[in-house]
Protein backbone atom coordinates (compact mmCIF):
# COMPACT_ATOMS: atom_id res chain seq x y z
CA UNK A 1 0.00 0.00 0.00
CA UNK A 2 1.35 3.66 -1.00
CA UNK A 3 1.18 5.54 2.43
CA UNK A 4 1.88 9.54 2.23
CA UNK A 5 1.50 12.32 5.55
CA UNK A 6 0.06 15.38 5.03
CA UNK A 7 2.17 18.37 5.77
CA UNK A 8 0.61 18.75 8.54
CA UNK A 9 1.48 15.14 9.58
CA UNK A 10 4.90 15.87 8.59
CA UNK A 11 5.06 18.97 10.58
CA UNK A 12 3.77 17.31 13.85
CA UNK A 13 6.58 14.55 13.50
CA UNK A 14 8.80 17.18 12.83
CA UNK A 15 7.85 19.05 15.69
CA UNK A 16 7.82 16.04 18.38
CA UNK A 17 11.52 14.73 16.95
CA UNK A 18 13.20 18.15 17.86
CA UNK A 19 11.01 18.61 21.31
CA UNK A 20 12.17 14.79 22.00
CA UNK A 21 15.77 15.72 21.10
CA UNK A 22 15.92 18.71 23.37
CA UNK A 23 13.82 17.10 26.37
CA UNK A 24 13.68 13.74 26.52
CA UNK A 25 17.26 12.34 24.89
CA UNK A 26 19.08 13.91 27.71
CA UNK A 27 16.97 11.36 30.25
CA UNK A 28 17.76 8.66 28.08
CA UNK A 29 21.03 7.24 29.90
CA UNK A 30 20.02 8.00 33.55
CA UNK A 31 16.67 6.38 33.13
CA UNK A 32 18.61 2.70 31.52
CA UNK A 33 21.06 3.02 34.28
CA UNK A 34 19.67 3.90 37.28
CA UNK A 35 16.16 2.62 36.76
CA UNK A 36 15.18 5.83 37.11
CA UNK A 37 11.60 7.56 36.98
CA UNK A 38 11.56 11.48 35.61
CA UNK A 39 8.90 12.76 39.00
CA UNK A 40 8.09 16.07 36.40
CA UNK A 41 8.05 13.99 33.26
CA UNK A 42 4.60 13.80 33.01
CA UNK A 43 3.96 17.40 34.05
CA UNK A 44 6.52 18.45 31.88
CA UNK A 45 4.75 16.85 28.85
CA UNK A 46 1.45 18.12 29.79
CA UNK A 47 2.40 21.88 30.03
CA UNK A 48 4.45 21.23 26.68
CA UNK A 49 1.06 20.31 24.97
CA UNK A 50 1.68 16.66 24.96
CA UNK A 51 -0.68 15.73 26.88
CA UNK A 52 -3.95 14.51 25.50
CA UNK A 53 -3.27 14.64 21.78
CA UNK A 54 -6.54 12.99 20.41
CA UNK A 55 -8.65 14.66 22.94
CA UNK A 56 -10.64 17.68 21.56
CA UNK A 57 -9.38 20.96 21.64
CA UNK A 58 -12.66 21.95 23.82
CA UNK A 59 -11.23 20.09 26.83
CA UNK A 60 -7.70 21.53 26.27
CA UNK A 61 -6.59 18.64 24.37
CA UNK A 62 -4.55 18.88 20.48
CA UNK A 63 -7.59 17.12 18.63
CA UNK A 64 -4.91 14.72 16.63
CA UNK A 65 -6.07 11.74 14.85
CA UNK A 66 -4.38 8.72 15.94
CA UNK A 67 -1.68 8.67 13.28
CA UNK A 68 -0.57 12.12 13.66
CA UNK A 69 -0.38 11.29 17.69
CA UNK A 70 1.59 8.12 16.43
CA UNK A 71 3.81 10.24 14.44
CA UNK A 72 4.56 12.10 17.73
CA UNK A 73 4.99 8.56 19.58
CA UNK A 74 7.89 7.51 16.86
CA UNK A 75 9.21 11.09 17.36
CA UNK A 76 9.71 9.96 21.14
CA UNK A 77 10.94 6.35 20.32
CA UNK A 78 13.89 7.56 18.50
CA UNK A 79 15.30 9.71 21.14
CA UNK A 80 13.75 7.94 24.29
CA UNK A 81 12.21 4.81 24.44
CA UNK A 82 12.29 4.55 28.01
CA UNK A 83 9.97 7.92 28.06
CA UNK A 84 7.67 6.69 24.96
CA UNK A 85 6.68 3.95 27.45
CA UNK A 86 6.08 6.31 30.51
CA UNK A 87 4.05 8.58 28.06
CA UNK A 88 2.31 6.10 25.92
CA UNK A 89 0.07 4.13 28.43
CA UNK A 90 -0.90 7.43 29.71
CA UNK A 91 -1.56 8.90 26.07
CA UNK A 92 -3.59 5.88 24.52
CA UNK A 93 -4.07 3.10 26.66
CA UNK A 94 -5.45 5.29 29.76
CA UNK A 95 -7.03 8.90 28.48
CA UNK A 96 -7.57 7.77 24.93
CA UNK A 97 -9.94 5.08 26.38
CA UNK A 98 -11.64 7.31 28.71
CA UNK A 99 -11.98 9.47 25.80
CA UNK A 100 -13.31 6.86 23.73
CA UNK A 101 -15.33 5.07 26.54
CA UNK A 102 -16.66 7.83 29.00
CA UNK A 103 -19.60 9.85 29.66
CA UNK A 104 -19.14 13.71 29.43
CA UNK A 105 -19.34 14.31 32.86
CA UNK A 106 -16.50 11.33 33.40
CA UNK A 107 -14.92 12.77 30.82
CA UNK A 108 -15.21 16.31 32.88
CA UNK A 109 -13.71 14.62 35.76
CA UNK A 110 -10.67 13.02 35.18
CA UNK A 111 -9.38 13.80 31.55
CA UNK A 112 -8.06 17.59 32.50
CA UNK A 113 -5.79 15.90 35.18
CA UNK A 114 -4.69 13.58 32.24
CA UNK A 115 -3.91 16.30 29.75
CA UNK A 116 -2.09 18.53 32.42
CA UNK A 117 0.08 15.78 33.48
CA UNK A 118 -1.23 16.33 37.25
CA UNK A 119 -2.76 13.17 37.06
CA UNK A 120 -0.70 9.98 35.87
CA UNK A 121 -2.74 7.07 34.30
CA UNK A 122 -2.48 3.32 33.76
CA UNK A 123 -4.64 0.92 32.45
CA UNK A 124 -5.01 -2.35 34.39
CA UNK A 125 -5.42 -5.66 32.79
CA UNK A 126 -3.16 -7.79 33.63
CA UNK A 127 -2.83 -10.31 36.29
CA UNK A 128 -0.68 -13.18 38.24
CA UNK A 129 -2.73 -15.54 36.91
CA UNK A 130 -4.37 -14.12 33.87
CA UNK A 131 -2.09 -13.23 30.95
CA UNK A 132 -2.56 -13.99 27.19
CA UNK A 133 -5.92 -15.56 28.63
CA UNK A 134 -6.45 -11.81 30.41
CA UNK A 135 -10.69 -11.89 30.23
CA UNK A 136 -11.01 -15.97 30.72
CA UNK A 137 -9.07 -16.32 33.64
CA UNK A 138 -9.74 -12.52 35.42
CA UNK A 139 -9.56 -13.14 39.39
CA UNK A 140 -10.40 -9.69 40.24
CA UNK A 141 -13.81 -9.28 41.22
CA UNK A 142 -16.28 -6.31 41.42
CA UNK A 143 -19.34 -6.91 43.86
CA UNK A 144 -22.08 -3.89 43.90
CA UNK A 145 -22.81 -2.58 47.22
CA UNK A 146 -25.06 0.29 47.11
CA UNK A 147 -23.55 3.48 45.19
CA UNK A 148 -19.89 1.68 45.32
CA UNK A 149 -18.72 -1.22 43.74
CA UNK A 150 -16.10 -3.41 46.60
CA UNK A 151 -13.06 -3.91 44.26
CA UNK A 152 -10.84 -7.53 45.82
CA UNK A 153 -7.95 -8.92 43.46
CA UNK A 154 -4.66 -7.79 41.99
CA UNK A 155 -3.08 -6.96 38.62
CA UNK A 156 0.25 -7.46 37.21
CA UNK A 157 2.48 -6.23 35.20
CA UNK A 158 1.05 -2.58 34.87
CA UNK A 159 2.84 0.05 33.30
CA UNK A 160 2.49 3.28 35.38
CA UNK A 161 1.12 0.84 38.28
CA UNK A 162 3.22 2.47 40.77
CA UNK A 163 3.04 6.03 40.49
CA UNK A 164 -0.69 6.25 38.63
CA UNK A 165 -3.43 8.26 40.33
CA UNK A 166 -5.93 6.36 38.53
CA UNK A 167 -6.33 3.05 36.93
CA UNK A 168 -8.54 2.18 34.38
CA UNK A 169 -9.27 -1.10 35.70
CA UNK A 170 -11.07 -4.74 34.59
CA UNK A 171 -13.02 -6.56 36.97
CA UNK A 172 -15.43 -9.32 37.04
CA UNK A 173 -18.38 -8.27 38.01
CA UNK A 174 -20.21 -11.18 36.99
CA UNK A 175 -18.25 -14.27 36.99
CA UNK A 176 -21.06 -16.98 35.34
CA UNK A 177 -20.78 -14.84 31.88
CA UNK A 178 -16.91 -15.62 31.63
CA UNK A 179 -15.47 -12.88 29.36
CA UNK A 180 -19.20 -11.49 29.37
CA UNK A 181 -19.17 -10.04 32.65
CA UNK A 182 -16.32 -8.04 32.78
CA UNK A 183 -16.80 -4.00 33.98
CA UNK A 184 -14.40 -1.07 33.22
CA UNK A 185 -13.74 0.97 36.42
CA UNK A 186 -12.01 4.75 36.94
CA UNK A 187 -9.80 3.82 39.83
CA UNK A 188 -8.67 6.33 42.09
CA UNK A 189 -5.43 5.34 43.80
CA UNK A 190 -5.59 7.19 46.52
CA UNK A 191 -8.51 4.69 47.77
CA UNK A 192 -8.48 2.90 50.65
CA UNK A 193 -7.23 -1.11 50.01
CA UNK A 194 -5.28 0.10 47.11
CA UNK A 195 -1.63 -0.56 47.30
CA UNK A 196 1.54 -1.03 45.41
CA UNK A 197 2.80 -4.72 46.11
CA UNK A 198 5.83 -4.26 44.20
CA UNK A 199 7.60 -2.61 41.86
CA UNK A 200 9.12 -4.83 39.35
CA UNK A 201 13.20 -4.61 38.31
CA UNK A 202 13.23 -5.17 34.53
CA UNK A 203 15.93 -5.98 31.79
CA UNK A 204 14.38 -3.26 29.77
CA UNK A 205 12.14 0.06 29.94
CA UNK A 206 13.95 0.97 32.61
CA UNK A 207 12.77 4.24 34.39
CA UNK A 208 9.42 2.94 33.73
CA UNK A 209 7.23 2.06 36.59
CA UNK A 210 5.81 -1.42 36.27
CA UNK A 211 4.08 -3.30 39.32
CA UNK A 212 1.99 -5.12 40.92
CA UNK A 213 -1.49 -3.85 42.04
CA UNK A 214 -3.40 -5.15 45.16
CA UNK A 215 -7.24 -4.50 45.73
CA UNK A 216 -8.72 -5.05 49.13
CA UNK A 217 -11.87 -4.16 49.51
CA UNK A 218 -11.46 -1.29 47.06
CA UNK A 219 -14.62 0.87 47.71
CA UNK A 220 -15.27 2.59 43.57
CA UNK A 221 -18.45 4.84 43.09
CA UNK A 222 -20.92 3.32 40.68
CA UNK A 223 -20.32 6.75 38.47
CA UNK A 224 -16.49 5.25 37.64
CA UNK A 225 -18.22 2.52 36.12
CA UNK A 226 -16.46 3.11 32.31
CA UNK A 227 -19.67 2.04 30.25
CA UNK A 228 -22.08 -0.46 31.04
CA UNK A 229 -22.24 -3.06 33.62
CA UNK A 230 -20.54 -6.24 32.15
CA UNK A 231 -19.86 -4.54 28.98
CA UNK A 232 -16.13 -3.97 29.39
CA UNK A 233 -15.34 -6.45 26.96
CA UNK A 234 -15.95 -4.05 24.34
CA UNK A 235 -13.38 -1.68 25.86
CA UNK A 236 -10.83 -4.21 26.44
CA UNK A 237 -11.30 -5.47 22.63
CA UNK A 238 -11.13 -2.08 20.62
CA UNK A 239 -8.98 -0.90 23.37
CA UNK A 240 -6.06 -3.39 22.84
CA UNK A 241 -6.68 -3.30 18.90
CA UNK A 242 -5.82 0.55 19.10
CA UNK A 243 -2.91 -0.42 21.44
CA UNK A 244 -1.36 -2.52 19.03
CA UNK A 245 -0.98 -0.20 16.54
CA UNK A 246 -0.28 2.44 18.35
CA UNK A 247 2.76 0.92 20.46
CA UNK A 248 4.75 -0.16 17.90
CA UNK A 249 5.66 3.27 16.83
CA UNK A 250 7.95 4.18 19.39
CA UNK A 251 9.81 0.72 18.31
CA UNK A 252 10.10 1.56 14.85
CA UNK A 253 11.38 4.98 16.16
CA UNK A 254 13.83 2.98 17.79
CA UNK A 255 14.61 0.96 15.34
CA UNK A 256 14.98 4.05 13.19
CA UNK A 257 17.83 5.49 15.96
CA UNK A 258 19.74 1.92 15.57
CA UNK A 259 20.24 2.08 11.88
CA UNK A 260 20.95 5.54 12.10
CA UNK A 261 23.57 4.89 15.07
CA UNK A 262 24.99 1.81 12.85
CA UNK A 263 25.07 4.22 9.45
CA UNK A 264 27.11 6.26 11.61
CA UNK A 265 29.58 3.55 13.29
CA UNK A 266 29.91 1.73 9.97
CA UNK A 267 30.99 4.79 8.04
CA UNK A 268 33.46 5.80 10.99
CA UNK A 269 34.79 2.31 12.70
CA UNK A 270 38.09 1.32 10.07
CA UNK A 271 39.18 -2.43 9.87
CA UNK A 272 42.18 -3.53 7.60
CA UNK A 273 42.77 -0.02 6.41
CA UNK A 274 38.96 0.96 5.71
CA UNK A 275 35.74 1.90 7.13
CA UNK A 276 33.77 -1.49 7.81
CA UNK A 277 30.72 0.21 5.67
CA UNK A 278 32.80 -0.99 2.57
CA UNK A 279 32.18 -4.19 3.36
CA UNK A 280 29.32 -6.12 1.81
CA UNK A 281 28.48 -8.03 4.66
CA UNK A 282 27.56 -4.59 6.95
CA UNK A 283 25.98 -3.28 3.49
CA UNK A 284 23.80 -6.53 3.71
CA UNK A 285 22.92 -5.79 7.38
CA UNK A 286 22.11 -2.20 6.98
CA UNK A 287 19.80 -3.26 3.81
CA UNK A 288 18.04 -5.90 6.20
CA UNK A 289 17.54 -2.94 8.78
CA UNK A 290 16.47 -0.41 6.43
CA UNK A 291 14.01 -2.14 4.13
CA UNK A 292 12.63 -4.26 7.73
CA UNK A 293 11.85 -0.72 9.09
CA UNK A 294 9.97 0.90 6.52
CA UNK A 295 8.11 -2.29 6.19
CA UNK A 296 6.87 -2.03 10.01
CA UNK A 297 6.36 1.99 9.23
CA UNK A 298 3.88 1.55 6.11
CA UNK A 299 1.97 -1.29 8.10
CA UNK A 300 1.91 0.56 11.60
CA UNK A 301 0.57 3.60 9.53
CA UNK A 302 -2.05 1.93 8.03
CA UNK A 303 -3.38 0.19 11.12
CA UNK A 304 -3.59 3.78 12.99
CA UNK A 305 -5.72 5.49 10.08
CA UNK A 306 -7.91 2.49 10.16
CA UNK A 307 -8.51 2.86 13.82
CA UNK A 308 -9.38 6.15 13.53
CA UNK A 309 -12.38 4.31 11.68
CA UNK A 310 -13.64 2.35 14.94
CA UNK A 311 -16.47 3.25 16.42
CA UNK A 312 -17.18 2.94 20.07
CA UNK A 313 -17.39 -0.52 21.04
CA UNK A 314 -16.06 -1.73 17.87
CA UNK A 315 -12.67 -4.06 17.92
CA UNK A 316 -11.90 -7.15 18.55
CA UNK A 317 -12.87 -9.41 15.57
CA UNK A 318 -12.69 -8.95 11.76
CA UNK A 319 -10.42 -6.90 9.85
CA UNK A 320 -9.39 -4.40 12.08
CA UNK A 321 -8.59 -7.06 14.59
CA UNK A 322 -6.70 -8.97 12.25
CA UNK A 323 -4.84 -5.41 10.95
CA UNK A 324 -3.30 -4.42 14.39
CA UNK A 325 -2.27 -7.79 15.35
CA UNK A 326 -0.41 -8.57 12.50
CA UNK A 327 1.43 -5.02 13.27
CA UNK A 328 2.70 -5.99 16.57
CA UNK A 329 3.83 -9.25 14.93
CA UNK A 330 5.56 -7.70 12.21
CA UNK A 331 6.91 -5.05 14.28
CA UNK A 332 7.99 -6.91 16.95
CA UNK A 333 10.05 -9.67 14.79
CA UNK A 334 11.24 -6.16 12.87
CA UNK A 335 12.38 -4.78 16.23
CA UNK A 336 14.37 -7.28 17.39
CA UNK A 337 16.38 -8.30 14.26
CA UNK A 338 17.34 -4.68 13.82
CA UNK A 339 18.77 -4.27 16.94
CA UNK A 340 20.61 -7.31 17.08
CA UNK A 341 21.83 -6.75 13.73
CA UNK A 342 22.84 -3.03 15.24
CA UNK A 343 24.54 -4.58 18.11
CA UNK A 344 26.39 -6.66 15.51
CA UNK A 345 27.64 -4.21 13.69
CA UNK A 346 28.96 -2.32 16.46
CA UNK A 347 31.22 -5.38 17.67
CA UNK A 348 31.88 -5.37 20.81
CA UNK A 349 31.07 -1.75 21.89
CA UNK A 350 27.40 -2.79 21.34
CA UNK A 351 27.53 -5.53 24.20
CA UNK A 352 28.51 -2.85 26.60
CA UNK A 353 25.66 -1.94 28.64
CA UNK A 354 25.70 1.86 28.48
CA UNK A 355 26.05 2.19 24.73
CA UNK A 356 22.87 3.11 23.55
CA UNK A 357 22.31 0.16 21.08
CA UNK A 358 22.20 -1.76 23.58
CA UNK A 359 19.79 0.12 25.73
CA UNK A 360 17.79 -0.55 22.50
CA UNK A 361 18.51 -4.45 22.14
CA UNK A 362 17.61 -5.09 26.35
CA UNK A 363 14.17 -2.56 25.40
CA UNK A 364 13.34 -4.77 22.12
CA UNK A 365 12.85 -8.16 24.16
CA UNK A 366 9.32 -6.88 25.30
CA UNK A 367 7.63 -6.10 22.00
CA UNK A 368 7.12 -10.35 21.26
CA UNK A 369 5.04 -9.89 24.82
CA UNK A 370 3.38 -6.82 25.88
CA UNK A 371 -0.03 -6.25 24.44
CA UNK A 372 -0.25 -9.76 23.29
CA UNK A 373 2.74 -12.08 22.94
CA UNK A 374 3.46 -13.13 19.29
CA UNK A 375 1.95 -17.00 19.91
CA UNK A 376 -1.82 -14.92 20.47
CA UNK A 377 -1.06 -12.58 17.69
CA UNK A 378 -0.48 -15.45 15.38
CA UNK A 379 -3.87 -17.25 16.42
CA UNK A 380 -5.65 -14.31 16.18
CA UNK A 381 -4.37 -13.62 12.72
CA UNK A 382 -5.07 -17.11 11.93
CA UNK A 383 -8.59 -17.36 13.65
CA UNK A 384 -9.58 -13.91 11.03
CA UNK A 385 -8.24 -15.81 7.91
CA UNK A 386 -10.03 -18.43 8.37
CA UNK A 387 -13.24 -16.07 9.47
CA UNK A 388 -12.81 -14.21 6.06
CA UNK A 389 -13.60 -17.34 4.19
CA UNK A 390 -16.39 -18.75 6.29
CA UNK A 391 -14.49 -21.75 7.25
CA UNK A 392 -14.32 -23.34 10.74
CA UNK A 393 -11.94 -25.85 11.23
CA UNK A 394 -12.37 -28.75 13.34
Amino acid sequence: MHFDLTDDQRAIHDAAFRYAEAELHPLFARMDDDDWYPPDLMRKLGADGYLGLTAPTAQGGSGMDLLSAGLVAEAFGYWNTNAAFIWGPHENLCLNNLLRNGTPEQIARFAPGLISGETIGALGLTEPGAGSDALGSMALKAVRDGGHYVLNGRKMFISNGPVADVVLTYAKTDPSKGARGISAFMVETDTPGFSVAQTLVKMGWRGCPTGELVFEDVRVPARNLLGVENGGVGIVMSGLDIERAFLGLPYIGAAQRCLDLSLDYAATRRQFGRAIGTFQMIQSHLADMAVAIESARIYAYQALAACDALKQGEGGRGAIHRLCAGVVLNGSAMIARVTDLAVQIHGGSGFVWETEVNRHYRNARIASLGGGTTEMRKIIIAEELFRARGLRPD
